[in-house]
This record gives C-alpha cells, sequence and structure tokens, in this order.
C-alpha cells in the first residue's frame, strides 16, 4: 500500500504550512495517520517511540496555531520530537533516523529550520526559549517563543533556574509542561478543561489585568484579591508553585484532547508576559505495549508492530552496564555501606536488580546530576561508599560538584562512568569524548579504563579499596568476551599491563577498549602492547622504559585526543627530558555524528583498519622503523 493510500492526510503534509490549511475537523483524523506511521516507522529501525506517541497532538496542535517556523518552538530532550520531525518536512526520511548520514536522533539546527534549537540533554529548552524571546523583542520582532518540556525534565535544577528568572520578566513566553506521569490523570476531565479554557480566555484575562492596575492603588485590598486567587487556584489545580514564581499557570488539560488544545493555544498566543500551559499525556498512546510498558519502550530495537514484541540481537555475553549492575550487587552483600545513586538512568545502568534486592540503599534522583555528586559527597561524609552510576555525558553536567564536592574534600565517592566513548545512534550529544580530559586534571582522583568485562569488575573493586574518588570508565554495549571471575581483586593502582613484549621497536599503550584494537596490529608489526589500564596515576616507571628501550610509542584511547590520555604519556616523558617519536590516536577535534557504534569508530578513525593504516604510515616514516629494538 502506498504512502497516499495509507496515509492520505500526512502524505498531503511537507511543511506546516499545509498543516495550517487543513479543517480544524480534520485534524484528529491526522492525529490517527500520524500515530500509525510512527509505529510502522519506528519497528523497522528502532528508535525513541513511547515519548513521541504521547506527543501527536501537542505537535499538532502547536504547528497548526503558532506559524512555525517564524514561531519558535523549542523541544526539551528530544525524544518526543520524531512526529515534530515528520510534519516538518523529514516525514520520507524517517526511517533513517540515528543511522549514519540519516537524519539526526534529536532536533539540529543543522538539520532544518524548524528545529530552532539542537538539543538532547534535558531541561534546556525554557533558557533557550526565554533568551529568544528577549532578544526577539530586542529587536523589534513580533514573534513567539515557546518551550515544550517533559514532566522528568522538570527535575533539573537548570529548568528552575530559567523558571525563576523568566518569571520575573515582562516576556512574551510560553511554557507547555508536557506531563506523563499517571499518577495525576486524575485530574484530567471536563473539568479541568473548563478551568483551562476560562483561564486562558480573554475575559479571565481582561478581568485579571485590569484589576490588578486597579488593585494596587489600594495594597491592602490588592493582597487580599491576590491571595483569594491564588487560593482558588491552589484548591483545584495543581500551579500555586508556579503563579509564586510569576507564570499565568493554566490547566492542567488533556493533551490528546486537539480541539481544547488548540482552542487553549490560540487563547495563550495573545497574552502577554510568562505564560505556563499544563498539559496530561500518556506515553505510548496508541500503542497498548508501550502504553502499558513505557520504559521499555522508551527507545526499542526493531519490533513486531502486530504482537509487540521486540527483536533482541543475542548477545554473547553481559553488557559492561550488567557486569557493573551486579558486581554492585554483590559488593552490596558484602558491603553494607555501599549506596547506588543514578540520575534517571537505572535501567541504562543496569541498576535494575539492585533496585530490587536493596530498595533502602537505591537512588534514583531524576533528572538531577549535579545533585546526584553533591548528594554523593554528603554521603562519604559521615562513612557511607556511595557509587554513582552516570553516563559520560552527563557527569559532564556536574563538573564543578565533581571537583568541588568531591575531590577537592577527597572524599571516597566511586563513578562508575557508563557509556565512555563513542555510542552509536544517539550522536552527538550523547558520545562520551570528554571525560579521560575532564577528569585527568583533577587532583585526588583516581581514573581507570577496563579493556574488558573482568577487568572492569576488578577495577570497581579497587575503586572500594582507595580513600580517595575514583572512576571507572567503560563503553556501551559488550566486551571481547573475557570470562568474569567471581572473586574479586584489588588492581595495583598505577601498573599497567603488558600484553606482548614486542622486538619491533615500536610500543602500542593503549587505554580501555582500544586494547583489543590493537592486539592484531601489534602482532603484524611485532610490537609491544600494554593495556595502560590506569589514566591517573599512570605506570610513570613503565613508560619511562619503554620510550628508553624502543624507536616510537603510538597510545591509543577513545576519548578526544586533546588532553587525554596520550597528552598525560607526552607530558611525562617531556616532564622527564625524553624525547622520542610518538603518534597519539583518538577522536578528532570535531563532534562526531550519529550512526552504528561501528560507523561511529570508522568516523573517527577508531575502527581496526583505520587504526592499522595510521600506524603503519607513521611507522613507515624514512628513518623511524628499525629491525632491531633499542638496547634498554
Amino acid at each position: 500500500m502506498d504512502a497516499q493510500t495509507a496515509y492520505p492526510l500526512l502524505s498531503g503534509i511537507r511543511s506546516p504550512a499545509d498543516l495550517r490549511q487543513l479543517p480544524a475537523t480534520k485534524l484528529a483524523a491526522l492525529a490517527k495517520e500520524l500515530r500509525a506511521f510512527l509505529i510502522e516507522t519506528v519497528a523497522t529501525r528502532g528508535g525513541h517511540f513511547a515519548a513521541g506517541l504521547g506527543s501527536v497532538e501537542l505537535t499538532i496542535a502547536l504547528h497548526y496555531v503558532f506559524n512555525t517556523p517564524d514561531d519558535r518552538i523549542v523541544w526539551d530532550v528530544g525524544h518526543q520530537a520524531y512526529p515534530h520531525k515528520v510534519l516538518t518536512g523529514r516525514r520520507e526520511r524517517l526511517h533513517t533516523i540515528k543511522q549514519a548520514g540519516g537524519l539526526a536522533p534529536f532536533p539540529s539546527r543543522a538539520e532544518s529550520e524548524f528545529d530552532t534549537f539542537g538539543v538532547g540533554h534535558s531541561s534546556t529548552s525554557i533558557s533557550a526559549a526565554l533568551g529568544m524571546a528577549i532578544a526577539s523583542a530586542h529587536m523589534g520582532e513580533k514573534r513567539r517563543a515557546v518551550a515544550v518540556i517533559g514532566d522528568g525534565a522538570m527535575s533539573a535544577g537548570l529548568a528552575f533556574e530559567a523558571l525563576n528568572h523568566g518569571g520575573s520578566l515582562d516576556v512574551d513566553l510560553l511554557l507547555i509542561l508536557n506531563d506523563n506521569d499517571m499518577s495525576i490523570s486524575q485530574n484530567v476531565g471536563a473539568m479541568s478543561n473548563y478551568f483551562a479554557k476560562v483561564m486562558s480566555g480573554k475575559l479571565y484575562a481582561g478581568l485579571r489585568e485590569g484589576s490588578k492596575k486597579v488593585l494596587r492603588q489600594m495594597p491592602t485590598v490588592w493582597e487580599l484579591a491576590r491571595r483569594s486567587e491564588e487560593h482558588m487556584k491552589g484548591m483545584v489545580l495543581p500551579g500555586t508553585m508556579f503563579e509564586e514564581m510569576g507564570w499565568n499557570y493554566v490547566g492542567p488539560i488533556d493533551g490528546h484532547d486537539l480541539k481544547a488544545l488548540t482552542r487553549t493555544l490560540r487563547n495563550l498566543k495573545d497574552l502577554h508576559g510568562p505564560q505556563f500551559l499544563h498539559i496530561v499525556t500518556r506515553k505510548g498512546k496508541g500503542f497498548p505495549p508501550a502504553e502499558a510498558d513505557p520504559i521499555k519502550w522508551h527507545g526499542p530495537g526493531p519490533f513486531d508492530p502486530v504482537s509487540g514484541q521486540i527483536f533482541k540481537e543475542k548477545a554473547s555475553g553481559p553488557s559492561y552496564s550488567q557486569v557493573f549492575g551486579q558486581w554492585l550487587c554483590d559488593m552490596a552483600e558484602r558491603d553494607s555501606r555501599i549506596i547506588g545513586i543514578t540520575p534517571a538512568m537505572r535501567e541504562g545502568s543496569g541498576l535494575v536488580e539492585f533496585e530490587k534486592r536493596f530498595p533502602e540503599r537505591y537512588f534514583d534522583v531524576g533528572i538531577a546530576e549535579q545533585h546526584a555528586v553533591t548528594f554523593a559527597a554528603g554521603l562519604a561524609c559521615e562513612g557511607a561508599r556511595p557509587v554513582v552510576a552516570i553516563y559520560s555525558t552527563f557527569l559532564q553536567r556536574a563538573y564543578d560538584q565533581f571537583i568541588h564536592d568531591v575531590a577537592l574534600q577527597k572524599l571516597p565517592v566511586i563513578f562508575g562512568v557508563d557509556r565512555a566513548g563513542l555510542v552509536g545512534g544517539d550522536g552527538v550529544t550523547h558520545q562520551g569524548s570528554y571525560d579521560l580530559s575532564f577528569m585527568r586534571c583533577i587532583p585526588n582522583l583516581v581514573v581507570m579504563a577496563p579493556a574488558d568485562e573482568n577487568e572492569c569488575r576488578q577495577m570497581l573493586f579497587t575503586a572500594t579499596t582507595l580513600d580517595c574518588p575514583s572512576a571507572v570508565r567503560y563503553p556501551r554495549g559488550h566486551g571481547p568476551g573475557v570470562p568474569i571471575v567471581a572473586a574479586m581483586q584489588a588492581i595495583p593502582v598505577g601498573r599497567a599491563q603488558v600484553r606482548r613484549d614486542g622486538r619491533g621497536g615500536l610500543a602500542i599503550l593503549a587505554f580501555g577498549t582500544m586494547v583489543a584494537a590493537a592486539e592484531h596490529i601489534a602482532e603484524r608489526l611485532d610490537a609491544t602492547l600494554v593495556n595502560m589500564r590506569f589514566v591517573k596515576p599512570l605506570d610513570e616507571e613503565l613508560v619511562l622504559e619503554l620510550a628508553a628501550r624502543h624507536s616510537a610509542l603510538v597510545t591509543i584511547e577513545e576519548n578526544t585526543i586533546a588532553g587525554g590520555a596520550g597528552s598525560a604519556v607526552s607530558e611525562l616523558l617531556c616532564a622527564r627530558g625524553m624525547q622520542i617519536p610518538m603518534l597519539h590516536l583518538g577522536l578528532p577535534d570535531r563532534f562526531v555524528e550519529h550512526g552504528s557504534r561501528e560507523d561511529c569508530l570508522r568516523m573517527a578513525g577508531l575502527d581496526a583498519g583505520s587504526l592499522e593504516n595510521a600506524i603503519e604510515r607513521f611507522w613507515r616514516q624514512p628513518g623511524l622503523a628499525r629491525a632491531t629494538p633499542v638496547s634498554a
């Protein structure tokens, strides 16, 4: 069945301008087609799913009411933006999303003029939209700015900083809270929609603003009126806090009721000042398996759209996240001081089993990375052994807390830095490219990079033996398949492991995941291969010894070259007055786009073939290669 037959309304929409030509009576049918198209398309490739299904009606209403792209819509995170991509001219390419050369996984300014702000990390929408609104007013341009934020993103401090600032300004900004928390679903219905209609209407707004002007001349009466209004709203609506922050709160309304949505948005579009619209939606709307388990269907792989079966690749062994989760459970059994912390990444970080077995020692703090780190520091002050499970890309958000609250006080907080290196389909906003560089310069910190699954387990145990903060950084997915030893033994801190003692004159110093990638190259060139294990502290004695008896050194890491582990090796040799040809291989000085992990490694020049070519070119330079090793 062709698109015109399967999706007669949707296939005619190349841009929101086409959408705005439809009569309002057709919007519900369009929503049905859009939801069916999302299910059919994401089923073939996988991708962010449940959040997008829940935002179908909201997306249609926004582009129907507002004059996009002239009016600015800023999506938070972007998990809910697949419908937005479809309605803004990218329908025929949606099946390429997250693939190399395909659509970006999140809104991207480089991809479309309708993507007004690039996102990927949460809670940025209010700040960005506020900046846009103020800039438009400053330049005398009449356009509206709309921020769409999910309920989970409201747990971040950044969102409340922007709320506090925006509420104090006389700026025309609309904030939409897309709330899919089922605990407040009972607030949605005829009564809530009625209040939203009344409070967003011109009559109410006129009376409200007119009364302010008159009653402010009579302070006592004005204060009574203000408190009465807030009391009325507080009794029936959950918006008192936002009103106190300076926002005109409207809602909650049913986010799947297109008639109510479009009517309310039209009313709010003409109001001045900061406006707050609270809508309630259901994640996975229209696909029963996703409605029943929205967490499982947040970002599934390919699936059967009829049965709801997700097709999973057969794993040869546990992922690094699972290795971490099992270690944490095993360690918690041995040590009652162990406490697990995650900033809203329970499933991804492998903490599901830990929460079940040790609920009193499990803390999901929500999307609040800064709080997670300082909370862990407070725990450590009182003798607990906190373990923070955090993605590399999200640890960036808590850098100040890492330095000032943990390292400066030399508190023994353990960081399980997941998704370190290239993550694949989630692309530039989620690549763990920088953690070695930004951690290596922090005093009092031990940084470890395991070469395989078992070494990861042993390094995590090693961290528990230290009286200082430590980080074990490991990649997304599976390792080389090394069997995991249940018994835990500490690895000597700052001691590398020589995997192969070559006689060709070249030494390859590999960090973490790059050890396995370098094995074949070392064999072919008869090079020495070292599993460096520790980025901080380095095995200085071994590095100096290798430099003394080899013609050249190569460092390889899955981290940006700038300031990374290879830089640490160069700094050591320079400080000791040793000059030796060196080649640093790692992530280039550019953002690595989305694709499979293999695609990303190839784009970065870190796949096996690219590494081999780069090392051979370096080693074949005239006068560099020697037939026999340098004498010690």
